[in-house]
């Protein structure tokens, strides 16, 4: 249940930031924690802790995701980096669909290596530069357009567009050099040494002793638990479910507006299904319904997945039948969602040993940008190390590449939960006025009525996103103002209409500030204003 953000929730917050200015990991923490066992020692002689060709730092990454390949290849480049990466499975397998690259990630992906950008190209299809949005589901009509190419044409960015996820693996993979990914033994946790390196455990039991540890071993994060002295996986995680399953499924299809439309997004009540191009004649669609945890042990489907869905989205667009008709069963997959809201209080550094990507900030699908962020995190993350010069800077580095980070991933991840929660909670068939044989009010109640107000907000909050997602991809300031600001007035109209419409407000009742930023990126946001005001203004 998510609760409305008040001012004393602020004042709360600015006050919790004040002792979490100066927060200390706790030193009786269980497992491979760094403070159970670290041991003060004298400085070691400076030509130890230079970092040099001769004396590279070396980096260990536990996880050969996106966000895992994406720093590895970036620091392999520097003779002043040794790079490892440590990959629970056995060998890569053609696994696993497609992903996008949003403008911003693609950017990135120019910056770091313009080699395995021309690569990505190669394999990749656009649909930022198609007609993209959002559905009526029942009457299949345009409810609002996304204009995802004019944002980036006016940056001189690539459009967004999507890869097959094991394409952009192999890529990455053949950009490396051999031995640098090590298979077959996953990371399970870590201890700082008294020598100011850090020795990561594997699961045969085996160590490897290195300079720097980064966590890119996604939601379940085994280096995450061994930080922050919590499990793995469940509800001492920190993951929280979303409330939401989903069902995907991906097929050759000839779809009638191929080439045009590069997805759709049909709302109705209570579930939304997603339709998109993947290139080369293949479609991907997503059907999101609320659901609670286990619904797929409990759900019996005794006509198969695709008849479930069918009699599920009665009544709604033939384009949603007909490509669940096309579609075997042996193409579909279900899996429930969950997320992890980037914390201010909760550690994302331990001395020399970071966390990055879905380890620290996973989120919902609905932007697509899951593995982008992964790749704003490698980004910075590489900008960081490659200034320190000495081994005594790396710790510092370490929680600057937080700093820089820690709104901008908590504000993207609380837009991808609103995104589910405002399509899911308060989305309806829209009202309409139909004058044809006489005057016929459709689906006039308090849900389709709201849904009809928000239909000409809906493009200006895009905008703002869009605008946002693709002018911050360098990271440098800490708050964005001008998003903030649109953030707040078109969120907050998007709010206001929502909960302004009588007793059946307590609908959108659950939606305040947080849900827009994310509670999270609230506390982050308020801290920095804060530490903003304190500094005279300076970091912005």
């Amino acid at each position: 249940m998510i609760v409305r953000f008040s001012l004393f929730s602020w004042a709360a917050v600015l006050l919790m930031n004040n002792e979490a200015s100066g927060f200390v990991a706790p030193s009786s923490r269980r497992g491979l924690t760094s403070t159970s066992i670290k041991v003060a020692t004298a400085p070691a002689p400076t030509n130890q802790d230079a970092i040099t060709t001769d004396n590279p730092l070396k980096v260990i990454i536990a996880g050969a995701g996106v966000g895992g390949l994406a720093l590895a290849n970036v620091l392999k480049k520097n003779p002043k980096f040794q790079v490892t990466i440590l990959e629970r499975t056995q060998s890569f397998k053609r696994f696993g669909g497609p992903i996008q690259l949003a403008s911003n990630a693609l950017q990135i992906l120019k910056e770091m290596d313009n080699d395995v950008f021309d690569k990505v190209m190669q394999k990749f299809t656009f649909t930022g530069d198609k007609k993209n949005g959002i559905k009526d589901g029942i009457r299949d009509e345009w409810y609002a357009l996304f204009d995802l190419a004019s944002p980036a044409k006016a940056r001189d960015m690539p459009y967004t567009g999507v890869i097959e996820r094991p394409d952009l693996q192999d890529i990455y993979l053949d950009a490396l050099p051999d031995g640098v990914v090590q298979n077959g033994d996953g990371v399970v946790g870590y201890e700082r040494l008294d020598n100011g390196k850090v020795s990561v455990h594997m699961e045969s039991g085996a160590k490897m002793e290195g300079d720097v540890l980064v966590g890119a071993d996604g939601i379940w994060s085994a280096v995450r638990a061994s930080m922050r002295d919590e499990d793995a996986k469940g509800d001492n995680s920190g993951a929280s479910y979303s409330g939401y399953t989903v069902f995907a499924g991906e097929l050759a299809y000839d779809s009638f507006d191929n080439g045009q439309v590069g997805y759709k997004v049909y709302i109705g009540p209570n579930q939304y299904f997603v339709i998109t191009d993947i290139g080369k004649g293949n479609y991907q669609w997503y059907a999101f319904l609320a659901r609670s945890p286990g619904s797929a042990d409990v759900e019996e489907k005794p006509d198969g997945t695709s008849m479930f869905l069918q009699n599920i989205f009665t009544g709604w667009s033939k384009d949603i039948h007909h490509i669940l008709k096309a579609t075997k069963e042996n193409e579909i997959e279900q899996r429930d969602l969950y997320d992890r809201p980037p914390s201010v209080i909760k550690p994302w550094t331990d001395g020399s040993v970071a966390l990055l990507g879905d380890s620290i900030h996973a989120m919902m699908p609905n932007l697509g940008q899951g593995g982008c962020q992964a790749m704003e995190d490698a980004f910075v993350i590489a900008q960081e190390l490659e200034k320190a010069t000495s081994r005594k800077e790396v710790s510092g580095k370490l929680e600057t590449y937080r700093n820089r980070r820690l709104i901008r991933s908590a504000a993207v991840q609380g837009l991808s939960r609103f995104a589910s929660d405002i399509i899911i909670q308060g989305f309806d068939t829209p009202a309409k006025l139909v004058v044809k044989e006489g005057i016929k009010f459709e689906n006039f109640n308090y849900a389709g009525i709201v849904t009809k107000m928000l239909q000409p907000i809906l493009p200006l909050f895009f905008i703002i996103q869009f605008n946002f997602l693709y002018d911050g991809w360098k990271n440098e300031a800490k708050i964005d103002l001008k998003a903030t600001v649109g953030f707040l007035l078109i969120g907050g109209l998007i709010l206001l209409v929502g909960a302004g419409l009588g007793e059946e407000a307590a609908l959108f009742g659950g939606f305040g500030l947080e849900a827009i930023f994310g509670a999270e990126g609230l506390e982050a946001l308020a801290a920095s204003v804060q530490e903003f005001f304190s500094a005279g203004g300076a970091g912005l």
